[in-house]
């Protein structure tokens, strides 16, 4: 069975935010719910913001190994990537790539989820949630090319470290939707560049392709999924987030695509929704679990 990633956002309070709780007991968590491995974010919580990259990776590895964890992964993204500010842009491909390595000799790290820039429309009249209208509809060449340069950068050193970068696929980037973000590894072209697909996300655009549509695109590119759900709320054009196998996503049938297309990489479980999110991590481990022995 594929190894089963607990997201950060079961074991925090509200985004980047982990209230009283502390990196051990988040580990202890996923480890007593059965995850084999976690999620973190690329920079510690607000709680712990006065800890270095090297501080926060190693209070993890402590962690990982104390609860008997196999997998640790992180989202490292090169938010400046597409900066007319050349120092800036320079820092933000060698800030990835100095995390990387310290996540991967510290905590074993073997593949990150991963952003580019963010990228709004010119429109000053686009809703902010009217996602069709940003990211990769209102990227320029300019911002793809320099988003290409920088992943390639980027590329050449994960290749000597052997470690994969997967862009999700989310709304305000130029990788939101399957072809753009195919299109983008495709431009890259580095054998440890590929995607993180997230169909909770591609959800919410009004025109996107099936489940099935969508893993067909991405080929062997594909190498991390997270999975989480949602139903639209009638009349209002807004989507509410549910439990993985109670929203409108039918992860039956994405988690037979998978198996079927032989995907053998991790698979990241979501919670992006508030309440009792122990609850959730138990609930929605039991449901990915049923499914994939039935399949």
């Amino acid at each position: 069975m594929n190894k089963a990633i607990m997201h950060i956002n079961y074991g925090e309070l509200t985004y980047n935010s982990y209230g009283k709780k502390t990196i051990d007991e988040i580990c202890k968590q996923a480890a007593d719910i059965g995850y084999d491995g976690i999620e973190f974010r690329g920079n510690p919580p607000k709680e712990l913001a006065s800890l270095s990259f090297k501080e926060y990776a190693t209070q993890i590895a402590e962690g990982k190994k104390k609860y008997g964890l196999s997998e640790i992964l992180f989202g490292i993204g090169v938010h400046g990537c597409t900066s007319a500010d050349k120092e800036e842009r320079a820092k933000s491909i060698a800030d990835a790539i100095e995390k990387v390595k310290i996540a991967n000799e510290l905590c074993g790290t073997t593949i990150c989820n991963t952003f580019g820039s963010n990228v709004r429309s010119s429109i000053t009249t686009a809703p902010p949630a009217a996602y069709e209208f940003h990211g990769s509809a209102a990227a320029t060449q300019e911002q793809w090319d320099l988003t290409v340069d920088a992943f390639q950068q980027v590329g050449r050193e994960l290749e000597k470290i052997g470690v994969k970068f997967g862009f999700e696929t989310h709304m305000n980037y130029i990788h939101d939707l399957p072809a753009p973000a195919k299109k983008l590894v495709d431009l890259i072209d580095s054998p440890v560049i590929g995607i993180n697909m997230d169909y909770g996300n591609t959800a919410y655009f009004p025109v996107r392709p099936s489940v099935e549509e969508t893993i067909d695109i991405y080929g062997d590119k594909l190498f991390y999924t997270h999975l989480k759900n949602s139903s639209p709320v009638p009349g209002s054009g807004l989507r509410m987030a549910t439990g993985l196998g109670d929203g409108e996503i039918n992860h039956r049938t994405y988690l037979a695509k998978l198996r079927e297309v032989g995907f053998a990489g991790p698979i990241g479980i979501e919670a992006p929704r508030g309440g009792d999110r122990v609850w959730f991590a138990q609930q929605d481990l039991n449901y990915f679990k049923s499914v994939m022995a039935s399949l």
